[in-house]
């Protein structure tokens, strides 16, 4: 028996068997891991042919949702975490404000000299002594964000001493150094991640990733770090919201 009627019309019978089925994963029909009916069930259970259920079913894998096995099936994957690209919150803030369990892992935490791209982005003379930390970002145990932040060590004295893994690396800077970040320019693209970084992320050698780059500002204008950032893809989705200023509206 069908789960309800498809209605013939202009919402096409595939996006419907989608929006189904992806209300019933986001309700916890199917939890992440879990393996979904066969295709002839789910048509029976839509009405409909497995064209259709096949359709629906490719929406969901291209968003990540679910992923599709030849001979073995279509099992559900974890769900991927909205963040905002403009967000003002921590990533610590985020996580818990979605009910995550957020960790730090300190990888790396040394000082440097600044190449010529450090030193540029910087504003410091190629040579210069600068602090190199890397660090892991998990959320309930699943690693999320690798992170590669230059700061200039002149600046910030005895920084690598101070506890990276469980405080704030801006309210450090704010509190103990008296340098509040203020702004932070940031450029985004895919990248495929190497044999190491792929390890950290828990994802296979050269898969995609996204890699946001950015230089971080105090309040003066100088800027105080340089960041590269490895997201995984398959578990963080970014979205800008933007408003929309009609023509008619900027001449009223």
């Amino acid at each position: 028996m069908a789960r309800f009627r498809l209605e013939l019309g202009p919402v096409p019978l595939h996006h419907q068997v989608y929006l189904d089925l992806k209300a019933a994963l986001d309700e916890g029909e199917w939890v992440p891991g879990s393996q979904l009916p066969p295709e002839r069930e789910l048509a029976r259970r839509y009405g409909c042919s497995l064209i259709t259920v096949r359709r629906a079913l490719d929406e969901l894998s291209r968003e990540k949702r679910l992923q599709r096995s030849r001979g073995k099936g279509t099992f559900v994957l974890q769900p991927r975490i909205e963040r905002p690209l403009d967000g003002a919150m921590s990533f610590t803030e985020e996580m818990q404000r979605r009910g995550l369990d957020p960790q730090t892992r300190l990888l790396v935490a040394r000082p440097e000299a600044a190449s010529e791209i450090v030193a540029a982005a910087l504003d410091v003379e190629p040579g210069s002594p600068s602090l190199y930390l890397e660090r892991l970002r998990l959320a309930n145990g699943t690693p999320l964000l690798l992170e590669m932040v230059h700061l200039p060590a002149e600046r910030f004295p005895g920084l690598l001493a101070s506890d990276l893994e469980h405080n704030s690396l801006y309210e450090i800077l704010t509190t103990r150094y008296g340098t509040p970040v203020t702004r932070v320019r940031e450029a985004l693209e895919p990248v495929q991640l190497s044999a190491r970084e792929a390890r950290l992320l828990d994802l296979r050698p050269r898969a995609l990733a996204l890699l946001v780059e950015g230089i971080a500002y105090d309040d003066a204008g100088r800027p105080v770090e340089f960041g590269r950032t490895f997201v995984r893809g398959d578990r963080t989705r970014y979205y800008i919201e933007r408003v929309v200023v009609r023509a008619q509206e900027r001449v009223a």
